[in-house]
C-alpha cells in the first residue's frame, strides 16, 4: 500500500498571527532606537518574517541567508549548506536572525559563527517554532513563538520535500496506510 500522509493541526493560523503580533511589539521595544537588520532564513522563515516586520514599529533593515541541513526528505543530514550569504554590512550594528524553526541547532550554531565574523554590535535569535527535544548543540533563544514536542511540521512556511509551505495553521505530518488518506503529492491547500 503507497505511503499516505495526514495532517494533524497544531497551532491555528489565529493563534499564530497572535503571538507574532507579540514578537513584534517585544523586539520593536527591545530594540528601539538601534540600528536592526533582520536575517531571514530562506526558504521557511520567508512567511514569518514578513508577517513580523509588517507589525514593528521600528525601522528595521532585512536581509535573507539561505541555509540547508535537509535537502530532499525529513532528517537533518548535519551538513550546512550555504546558497546565498547575507548581503548588507553587519559591522555595528544589531541583528536579529529569524528562523522558521530551531531544532538541532547545527544550522543556527553555523550561522551565527558566520555573521559574528562580521563584527555586528549583537546577535540574537528569533524563532517561530522550537523543538529543543532535538537539540545537538545548546542554542539560546531570545524571542520563541512556540514550543513544538516531537514530529515533522509543516505549514506557515515550514515545508515537507518543498511542499506545504502555503497552509496558514501548522501541522504534524504523520504517516498513515490508511486507503482513504490524503497522498502526499496531492493535498490541497487548507
Amino acid at each position: 500500500m503507497p505511503r499516505s500522509l495526514k495532517k494533524v493541526r497544531l497551532l491555528s493560523s489565529r493563534e499564530i498571527q497572535k503571538r507574532v503580533g507579540e514578537l513584534a511589539r517585544s523586539i520593536s521595544r527591545d530594540y528601539q532606537g538601534r540600528e536592526l537588520v533582520l536575517v531571514g532564513v530562506l526558504n521557511g522563515a520567508f512567511i514569518f518574517l514578513a508577517d513580523l516586520v509588517k507589525r514593528m514599529t521600528i525601522p528595521v533593515q532585512v536581509d535573507f541567508v539561505r541555509l540547508s541541513s535537509y535537502g530532499s526528505g525529513s532528517e537533518s543530514r548535519g551538513r550546512i549548506t550555504v546558497s546565498k550569504p547575507a548581503e548588507l554590512p553587519l559591522a555595528g550594528k544589531s541583528v536579529l536572525i529569524v528562523e522558521d524553526i530551531i531544532d538541532t541547532g547545527l544550522t543556527l550554531d553555523f550561522l551565527s559563527r558566520s555573521l559574528q565574523e562580521q563584527h555586528p554590535e549583537s546577535i540574537r535569535i528569533c524563532a517561530l517554532v522550537d523543538k529543543s527535544e532535538r537539540r545537538k548543540l545548546p542554542v539560546s533563544l531570545d524571542y520563541t513563538g512556540f514550543v513544538v514536542p516531537s514530529g515533522f511540521i509543516v505549514g506557515y512556511g515550514l515545508d515537507f520535500d518543498e511542499q506545504f509551505r502555503q497552509l496558514p495553521a501548522i501541522y504534524r505530518l504523520e504517516e498513515t496506510l490508511d486507503p482513504g488518506a490524503i497522498r502526499a503529492d496531492s493535498m490541497p491547500p487548507m
